[in-house]
C-alpha cells in the first residue's frame, strides 16, 4: 500500500469527504470523487481508511464530533435559561438549513438515515447513536427548564425530548424547500409555552 503523502492531515482530508458525502450521498460518491476532494491518491486513503465504507465512517464520526456537539454544547453551556437554550437550538437548525448553501444539503445524519438506516445495521446504530444523544441533551435541558421554571411541569421530560426531537429533524427536513419566516413561525410553535410565572 502507498505511504501516506508528506504533510497529509488527516483533519483536512476528514473534512472534504466529509462534505463530499454530504453534498453526493453515500451510493452517489465515487472514489474518484474522494481523490478530487482530498487531494489524497487512492493508494493513500485506502492505506488510511482501508475502503470508501471506512472512509464514509469516519465522516460520520467527524461530523458529530463537529455539529452534533455543537448542538449538544448550545442546549448544555448556552446562555439563558434552558428553554431559551431549546429554542436557539432549533433556530440555529433554521439558520443552517436556510443559508446560502447550494442544493440545501441538510443534515448528514438525516440524509444518511433516510439513505441507509434500516439497511445496513452498523450505520442504523451510528444513527441511532446519535440521535439518543441529542435526545438526551434535549431531556436534560427540559429537566432543567422545569426546575428553574421556563419550561412547564405537566409534561413528561422524555417525552417532551422525544417530541422536540423529532421537531428539530422535521426543520431540517422542510427546510430543503421551505423559507425562514415559515421555519421560525414554526420554531415558536413547537415549543411548549412557558409557565404564566416564569421571567
Amino acid at each position: 500500500m502507498s505511504p501516506r503523502p508528506r504533510g497529509f492531515d488527516l483533519d483536512h482530508a476528514l473534512d472534504a469527504a466529509m462534505t463530499t458525502f454530504w453534498d453526493k450521498g453515500y451510493a452517489g460518491t465515487s472514489a474518484q470523487d474522494l481523490v478530487d476532494s482530498t487531494g489524497l491518491g487512492r493508494g493513500s486513503l485506502y492505506n488510511t481508511f482501508t475502503s470508501k465504507r471506512g472512509l464514509f465512517e469516519a465522516a460520520l464520526r467527524r461530523y458529530d464530533s463537529e455539529w452534533t456537539s455543537r448542538l449538544t454544547r448550545l442546549l448544555e453551556e448556552g446562555e439563558g435559561t434552558a428553554r431559551e437554550r431549546i429554542r436557539a437550538v432549533l433556530l440555529s437548525v433554521v439558520d443552517e438549513e436556510t443559508a446560502e448553501i447550494p442544493d440545501h444539503r441538510g443534515c448528514l445524519v438525516v440524509n444518511t438515515a433516510m439513505e441507509m438506516a434500516g439497511r445496513d445495521p452498523d450505520i442504523t446504530e451510528h444513527v441511532r447513536g446519535t440521535f439518543a444523544r441529542v435526545q438526551t441533551a434535549l431531556r436534560v435541558s427540559i429537566e432543567q427548564g422545569q426546575r428553574d421554571g421556563s419550561m412547564p411541569r405537566d409534561q413528561e421530560p422524555q417525552t417532551l425530548a422525544v417530541f422536540l426531537l423529532n421537531s428539530m429533524y422535521g426543520l431540517r427536513v422542510l427546510g430543503k424547500v421551505g423559507d425562514r419566516a415559515t421555519l421560525v413561525s414554526l420554531v415558536d410553535q413547537i415549543l411548549p409555552p412557558a409557565p404564566r410565572n416564569a421571567s
